[in-house]
């Protein structure tokens, strides 16, 4: 890859500021217009995607919005919508009849997909579908958000149009729970560069009761608010109330439903049972190594190999990421997802869709796509939408392992 060597390292354009226009909703006008070419790539390839897939659902006798919609976790999601949480639970065979618990899953997602089903005529699986589209619309602004404010329009279209062409990023288009917490961790990484510590605490609350990993976005939110008072060497005076208003505000989500499902398990340690069941639990990589070794040893799916690889990447990326010393909220947020997903036992192959929402790992390449000529930028987006079309295709239509 050819590169301008004379371009700064951290600035690859020096973006003069647009006018910063009165009101909020001006100011959100503006931001959506400036990342309207961004957000048209982004949807072009999500589109590809999906009529690759659906070609081949067709010729394989499947239906693309059966696997879209109602496919390993989102069926759990339509059950929770259905019937609430403990409530015609699928039996787990290797228990012989024992039932999973559907407790393992956080409440906004099905709770949007209710509300959806409730003010308009959409089935379960519909509103999925239109939650989680909606919701990677709303992640890939905020993405070039982030990505405009630290280092430009360029980087920040890049890191969008990164985002949408991993080799997972079918996820993106499934009624899974990633888009959303993408989009709401995107936001409050915003608000937190914009010291707009209110909204930044909101969002991490939300972010909280998407996913068990949005705890990622608290941590991010706190480490900064507690940076921020302790450079100001004092915690009062005009506004210091909205730091600690947000820091506060911000894990609550998490703990509120980890709180809600101890009551309803009659211990505290409620929601940690619930993942045992699952077989999952936080052994600080130990399962990760061993199963590591036994791949390398033995037969296994492409689909593990592929896991390995892009975990191996996120790795390097992680080391190319601190060594650019991002923003602090950056490095945090990335930091524990990146640990939970490592630290975490079993699913070997749903773990690069853990780090899907880890999007400040493709800053190191989107500031050097942008440093790039236009042809060597062009060829490698194209060959990362081959790998990502194709790949989608495989894990969604060919592959019978859970994402």
């Amino acid at each position: 890859m050819s590169a301008d060597t004379s371009a700064p390292i951290r600035a690859p354009e020096p973006p003069a500021p647009p006018p910063v226009p009165r009101g909020a909703t001006a100011r959100l006008r503006a931001s959506l217009r400036r990342a309207a070419p961004a957000l048209g790539l982004y949807a072009a390839g999500r589109l590809i995607g999906l009529v690759c897939l659906a070609v081949w659902a067709g010729r394989a006798g499947k239906h693309p919005r059966t696997l879209l919609g109602y496919s390993w976790d989102s069926v759990w999601y339509v059950g929770i919508v259905r019937h609430g949480y403990d409530s015609g639970l699928p039996p787990d065979p290797a228990k012989h009849g024992a039932p999973f618990s559907d407790m393992a899953f956080f409440p906004l997602f099905p709770m949007l997909m209710r509300t959806l089903t409730t003010v308009l005529p959409l089935t379960a699986v519909t509103a999925g579908l239109v939650v989680a589209w909606l919701a990677a619309g709303v992640a890939a602004w905020g993405i070039y958000a982030v990505g405009e404010l630290l280092h430009g329009r360029r980087v920040g279209t890049a890191l969008v149009v990164l985002w949408g062409l991993l080799p997972h990023a079918i996820v993106q288009s499934m009624a899974y729970t990633e888009p959303l917490l993408t989009a709401l961790a995107a936001w409050s990484l915003y608000a937190v560069l914009t010291r707009r510590w209110l909204w930044a605490g909101a969002l991490a609350f939300l972010a909280g009761a998407a996913r068990p990993n949005g705890i990622a976005v608290a941590a991010a939110v706190c480490c900064c608010a507690a940076a921020h008072l302790g450079r100001r060497r004092t915690a009062r005076g005009a506004g210091a109330w909205r730091v600690w208003a947000g820091a506060a505000l911000s894990p609550l989500g998490w703990l509120g439903y980890l709180a809600w499902v101890g009551c309803r398990r009659g211990s505290w340690r409620g929601y940690f049972a619930v993942q045992d069941e699952w077989g999952s639990r936080f052994d600080f990589g130990v399962s990760v190594l061993r199963f590591v070794r036994s791949l390398l040893i033995s037969k296994a799916s492409f689909t593990y190999f592929m896991a390995l690889a892009i975990l191996s990447v996120a790795l390097v990326l992680f080391a190319l990421l601190t060594a650019d010393r991002p923003p602090l909220s950056l490095l945090v947020y990335t930091l524990v997802l990146i640990t939970i997903t490592f630290g975490g036992s079993n699913y070997f192959a749903s773990k690069p869709r853990f780090l899907l929402p880890a999007f400040p790992l493709l800053l190191p390449v989107a500031i050097a796509m942008a440093r790039a000529r236009p042809r060597t930028a062009v060829l490698t987006g194209g060959a990362l939408a081959g790998l990502s079309f194709v790949y989608g295709t495989y894990l969604l239509a060919v592959a019978r392992i859970p994402m």
